[in-house]
């Protein structure tokens, strides 16, 4: 028994688009995605972090906003870091210390990326026998405080807001640029 034209065509388009996908220049291969573990880990960052897209709902859950923006001219920018105390010391995927927004260009500022940090027990940046770890990487650190008053530290970046092509968990991203301050 014959096929009907539409089984016809619909495999004849499938055939097509199966030689064409065979014969079609090779692309930039898609970024491998972290292992499952981490992938649960980062879920629940999504999940608790997700509402900070609205800038005034992480203001109003005690991130503080701030108009210093942290770039490099080598290695990139970071962005706005929104800082909530609270969460200053915690290693859970749930509560970062830090959201990093960066300029929108509308006058808004979009959620990018966020950070643990977590003080050095021993105020020695010479000495690591207390470093974190999250996502089944080290934090990084110690390292001397950002803004007078902070201590030693360690801090941990996850860019899940925006796509970092340095790394998902690196420090700086060479995407971010801070606007120029007149």
């Amino acid at each position: 028994m014959p096929l009907p034209r539409t089984a016809q065509a619909a495999l004849a388009l499938a055939a097509a688009s199966g030689l064409a996908l065979s014969t079609a220049p090779a692309r930039a291969a898609a970024p491998t995605p972290p292992p499952p573990p981490q992938q649960a880990a980062f879920a629940k960052v999504y999940a608790a972090t997700a509402k900070y897209a609205y800038e005034p709902l992480a203001i109003k859950a005690g991130f503080a906003r701030t108009d210093e923006c942290a770039a490099d001219p080598d290695l990139g920018g970071m962005g706005y870091h929104y800082v909530n105390p609270a969460n200053f010391g915690s290693v859970d995927p749930a509560k970062p210390a830090a959201l990093l927004y960066e300029d929108a260009g509308d006058g808004k500022r979009k959620l990018i990326a966020v950070e643990w940090i977590v003080v050095d027990a021993d105020q020695d940046k010479s000495t690591d026998d207390d470093r974190p770890s999250l996502f089944g990487r080290p934090f990084d650190g110690p390292m001397d405080g950002h803004v007078p008053g902070m201590p030693i530290h360690y801090d941990l970046h996850a860019w899940l807001y925006k796509e970092n092509p340095s790394g998902r968990l690196s420090p700086w991203n060479p995407t971010v640029h801070c606007p120029e301050r007149s």
